[in-house]
């Protein structure tokens, strides 16, 4: 497994690469912009370019790009509907101009209507999205927490978005490890992280995942609550990120950490932790 972190974009694209050697990336994910906000300047092309040829040059790989807050794929509010698939639309564009393959985002929330209902609008925003976005760039669904009116929390959520867009090729997931405890899934040992990736490979299927996001959790199990936490040192804890990283299913694929951090000391410590669990 190739582990890495979301690298802050802070200062310019020219200084991503210099923060993840500093962390020991061999794989990350960045934002494209601010994301808080619904505007984002245009990107420099200058700028765009050299980041281009350093990730053309770099061992780092593959890198990823999240997508902003605000974007709700689930929206029953039709500007805010219009404003997601604008919103991802230019992600999209702005990966390709940095020569990113990947754009993470989530389902959304249903935000009073039934799940199946929010899945159904979800799929369909995805197909607008895809309709106008870059082929370069392959759209990832991230697995939810289950907060609140989010969909997107269990695998058959999942496979239902997923097998309502047009489009199914250009789309992936990809499973955050503290959602899945939050939603209930068992990840603390082997037997579980076992019936859990069998469980997904039957429901959605291995073919589809992309990426881990490796965070441990603060808050208990089927809480739905999401409190990412550092690695081994949460409710998940190290024998089961053990399970995790060793998986048969799981060890070709990149582990991102989301971890909480005051500097670069805290990345490394959790990078220090999941590697010495590899065996």
């Amino acid at each position: 497994m190739r582990f890495g972190f979301h690298v802050s974009i802070a200062g310019g694209f020219d200084r991503v690469f210099a923060r993840a050697a500093e962390v020991e990336c061999e794989t990350m994910q960045l934002f494209t912009g601010n994301p808080r906000g619904w505007t984002k300047r245009p990107l420099d092309s200058d700028e765009a370019s050299r980041f281009r040829e350093r990730l053309r040059s770099s061992s780092v790989s593959p890198v990823f790009a999240h997508s902003a807050y605000l974007p709700n794929l689930a929206a029953s509010d039709r500007p805010l509907a219009r404003r997601t698939v604008s919103a991802l639309v230019g992600e999209a564009e702005r990966c390709r101009e940095l020569g990113i393959g990947y754009l993470i985002t989530h389902a959304g929330r249903s935000l009073g209507s039934r799940a199946a209902t929010g899945l159904r609008r979800a799929a369909t925003a995805v197909d607008r999205v895809l309709d106008r976005a870059p082929a370069s760039v392959k759209l990832l669904i991230e697995n939810t927490a289950g907060m609140g009116s989010e969909v997107g929390h269990d695998f058959e959520q999942l496979a239902e978005l997923l097998g309502q867009v047009e489009q199914s090729d250009r789309v992936g997931v990809v499973l955050d490890t503290a959602h899945l405890h939050a939603a209930g899934y068992d990840l603390t040992g082997r037997p579980g992280v076992d019936r859990t990736v069998r469980e997904f490979d039957r429901v959605v299927g291995m073919g589809r995942l992309h990426l881990l996001h490796l965070n441990d959790s603060k808050s208990e199990r089927g809480g739905w609550l999401d409190r990412h936490w550092h690695i081994g040192q949460g409710r998940i804890g190290r024998a089961g990120f053990r399970a995790v990283v060793n998986h048969p299913l799981l060890r070709h694929l990149p582990g991102i950490m989301e971890t909480p951090r005051s500097g670069p000391a805290d990345d490394l410590d959790n990078l220090r932790t999941v590697r010495r669990l590899v065996k």
